[in-house]
């Protein structure tokens, strides 16, 4: 009888309304919407910056696609001559890209 007590009591904690829950949360969105350019091999070496950007020309005819970047391992960027700084974080913001974390900016940044 107490089992049944207990279980009874845990069902009723556990089905809350779902709506109740996220209703805090629905209006929160950590992500911002002014990314309606097309990203491409320039665009993107260009968000990256910090010297970045030289290598597009490079890119652009080794490797030619931006899906075919997001997907380049650090031996075919070594291959390509790009240094060892740049290839880290051209890896880096792929990985941020694909996960949804990081865009380009539509605008370029003032320096």
């Amino acid at each position: 009888m107490a089992w049944r007590q207990i279980l009874l009591s845990n069902r009723r904690l556990l089905s809350v309304p779902s709506n109740s829950v996220t209703s805090g949360f629905a209006s929160f969105s950590s992500k911002s919407n002014p990314y309606i350019v097309k990203v491409g091999i320039p665009e993107f070496l260009n968000g990256v910056g910090k010297g970045v950007e030289t290598h597009v020309e490079k890119l652009e005819s080794e490797i030619g696609d931006f899906s075919k970047l997001l997907v380049t391992r650090t031996l075919k960027l070594k291959k390509l001559g790009i240094p060892c700084k740049h290839r880290k974080l051209i890896l880096k913001y792929t990985h941020k890209y694909r996960l949804g974390l990081w865009r380009p900016r539509a605008e370029p940044v003032k320096a």
